[in-house]
């Protein structure tokens, strides 16, 4: 009876663990990346308390976070180059190696008094643009750790990592600093990336393509066509640019948005981003115990709709109605819609994306989070002409009014629920694409993407997996078929 009633209870909290963390290989580069992310919080944490005391100069705030996001937008598509033709286990347990050494020297630094100024913003810069190399690598590398029907959960629990860290690190930092100092900060950061390497040492993967190609610029030259070629791919990366440079831009005019116009201060402003970073935890763990969540294709459509009309319902009712309740209900609902819709696009792409062009598409994709201080500056400027909550309120507008436009205009936009169904369907057991297909005995998937037009190159064609001469096409010229989006390492467990 006892031993029934404790395997009962073990099955239930079984059925509990988020999908994606049945995956042995799943969990040991989550909990990695869960290190690495909180030892990067405490990590901008840390500088923008040293760099303050340094200078007491709002001005020099900004150079930090300038140095570091200019590093990231320039190296990103050459971070996805490299994701693409070389190992990126390796890769990772490279730069994260690479940025834990350059917060030691920053941390000894900071230990002996010896900092100054432009450490900082150097170190800065070096560990911003580490982390274009390295964000594409792991975005490589996670999909092939799991079974591609969990791709929801996978990206719900990498995503809950940040919005949970940017939560709970800033108050962690905090306490280091007034206990033990700064350095000692600047240390512990330092140790969440070596953990990221050591769990990324661990892992074994197999099965990810790797080629050889001609020079970095023609490969980001390639990437960039087959995005263009492909409106999916188009329309998914185009939501993310537009939530990152007009939906988010809010943030930047948050400090006059609580002072001025709904005058409750710096406390208010902290409670409102509060609610809006525990809403979007919240969806994430919701996410991330499921396994599939509807139609993504509408999903991603009324999600970027509806997140961009709270954006501008935020703005206008401040505007006239000035009620700080609900400002906070909205913030609520800001954080539900823009995280759903955003990892609704960040799973589709992993989903749809081949193999071959997995780095340089993610690394491209990547690239748009780092424009939102481009945003937030535009933002600024129109602030200053036509008011805070006007600039807010336009901003909503144009994400809803992108995520309507291609919808009506683009048959495969309409269409991408049923691709992504497509695919799900077509490797339910953890191999993906054509060679899955061909494993079980079945039929290649029937998405088809066009490949980027090279004329000065000819590609000689891949043999099937069973290894007796080339395979056949069924795409259409001058398209090529899904490769593999995720084959799984070994099953759940």
């Amino acid at each position: 009876m006892a031993n029934a009633w404790v395997k009962g209870t073990m099955r239930r909290l079984a059925l509990r663990v988020p999908p994606a963390l049945h995956y042995p290989g799943f969990r040991a580069y989550w909990l990695g990346l869960l290190a690495s992310v909180g030892g990067f919080q405490i990590l901008r944490f840390g500088q923008s308390w040293l760099i303050y005391q340094l200078t007491g100069s709002p001005l020099a705030l900004g150079y930090v976070a300038l140095a570091s996001g200019v590093s990231g937008m320039c190296l990103n598509l050459f971070g996805g180059v490299f994701a693409d033709r070389f190992d990126q286990r390796r890769l990772i347990m490279t730069t994260q190696s690479v940025t834990a050494v350059l917060i030691f020297l920053q941390a000894t630094l900071t230990l002996f008094d010896a900092v100054q100024v432009w450490h900082v913003v150097v170190i800065a810069f070096c560990v911003g643009a580490v982390e274009a190399f390295d964000g594409p690598a792991r975005q490589v590398l996670y999909p092939h750790l799991i079974d591609r029907s969990v791709m929801v959960s996978a990206v719900a629990l990498n995503s809950s990592i940040w919005q949970g860290t940017r939560i709970i690190a800033p108050a962690v930092a905090g306490l280091i600093i007034a206990w033990a100092g700064t350095a000692v900060a600047f240390y512990v950061a330092g140790l969440g990336f070596l953990t990221m390497a050591a769990m990324t040492y661990g892992l074994r993967v197999s099965g990810i393509t790797r080629k050889g190609r001609g020079s970095a610029a023609h490969d980001i030259l390639e990437g960039l066509r087959f995005i263009a070629q492909n409106s999916a791919f188009s329309f998914l990366i185009a939501m993310t640019f537009f939530n990152s440079f007009f939906g988010l831009a809010y943030i930047t005019l948050m400090p006059v948005l609580a002072v001025s116009i709904l005058q409750v201060g710096a406390r208010g402003q902290g409670v409102l981003m509060s609610v809006g970073g525990v809403a979007a935890l919240l969806t994430t763990l919701w996410l991330g115990s499921r396994r599939s969540v509807g139609s993504k294709g509408w999903l991603i459509i009324g999600g970027g709709v509806m997140s961009g009309l709270a954006v501008a319902a935020l703005g206008l009712t401040s505007a006239f109605v000035g009620s700080f309740p609900l400002a906070l209900a909205i913030m609520f609902v800001i954080g539900i819609c823009n995280t759903t819709y955003t990892t609704a696009i960040q799973s589709s792409l992993q989903m749809l994306v081949p193999d071959g062009m997995r780095g340089r598409v993610m690394g491209f994709y990547g690239m748009t989070y780092n424009i939102s201080p481009l945003g937030g500056m535009l933002a600024g400027g129109l602030a200053d002409l036509i008011s805070a909550p006007f600039a807010i309120a336009m901003g909503g507008l144009a994400v809803a009014a992108f995520a309507i436009g291609p919808a009506m205009l683009n048959g495969e936009v309409r269409n991408l629920g049923t691709l992504l169904r497509q695919v799900e369907t077509a490797a339910p057991s953890g191999e993906g694409g054509t060679e899955g297909a061909q494993r079980r005995g079945g039929s290649a998937p029937p998405l088809l993407f066009r490949a980027p037009r090279r004329p000065w190159r000819r590609c000689p064609r891949e043999s099937s997996a069973s290894g007796r001469g080339p395979a056949p096409s069924s795409s259409a010229p001058g398209q090529r078929t899904l490769e593999s989006g995720s084959r799984g390492a070994g099953s759940p467990s």
